[in-house]
């Protein structure tokens, strides 16, 4: 059984701008690269249902569900993520899973920032400077760096997170990367990742590896 699950934007998670299948892919080769065995399932809402106890990390690759109706399965979702939480897990969010997951609580206590409709934003896709800071053990070895991607700002702050990467836009300092740690789970939320250009970048993919190492030491029961 796998011990780790993305949850790539399909159905009512998936949207014009982010190509979630190709980067999800790319992911599952990072994952695995970080000693999981990884399954990729483009179901958001089903996935989370059958969440097993097994799982030790789950990694959020998907789009904004809008407001439409929420799914049947949603209640046994939010119970499974609930326990996985409680029990201890790591869990990646990547670039628009900052709006994705609306219908479950316990995964916005986790992540820490939102994307708010008609408030947050993000300069034209681009050449990005990832500025690193604070030292936490995620980044460790690594040094500041360039990426094509889009730089998510004004994102709203939903608790305390520990700053990884910041970006510049406007004079002022955004948060690009962060930690947080909720009872015996553990979260890196990553605003890269619009796309495969992303995944190109080496010093980003040892960023995301770094966050693997990080979550993976998550002390479980």
């Amino acid at each position: 059984m796998p011990d780790a699950v993305i949850l790539s934007g399909g159905g009512r998670y998936a949207d014009p701008w982010h190509p979630f299948a190709e980067t999800s892919a790319l992911l599952a080769a990072i994952v695995r690269e970080a000693g999981f065995t990884v399954e990729v399932d483009d179901d958001p809402d089903a996935a989370l249902a059958a969440l097993g106890d097994d799982v030790r990390l789950v990694v959020v690759n998907a789009g904004d569900p809008g407001d439409g109706p929420v799914p049947s399965q949603a209640a046994a979702a939010a119970s499974a993520l609930d326990r996985a939480l409680d029990r201890g897990i790591g869990l990646l969010a990547m670039h628009a899973a900052a709006a994705s997951l609306r219908a479950y609580p316990a995964y916005e206590r986790l992540l820490g920032g939102r994307w708010v409709r008609d408030v947050s934003w993000h300069p034209p896709f681009g050449e990005a400077r990832v500025h690193l800071v604070g030292g936490h053990a995620v980044a460790e070895g690594l040094a500041d760096f360039t990426v094509l991607d889009e730089r998510y700002t004004d994102l709203r702050r939903l608790g305390g997170i520990e700053p990884i990467a910041e970006h510049v836009e406007g004079g002022m300092r955004h948060p690009l990367v962060w930690a947080r740690e909720v009872g015996r789970s553990r979260l890196v939320y990553d605003a890269l990742g619009h796309d495969a250009r992303s995944y190109d970048s080496a010093a980003h993919r040892e960023l995301i590896a770094g966050a693997l190492r990080w979550l993976a030491a998550v002390d479980a029961p």
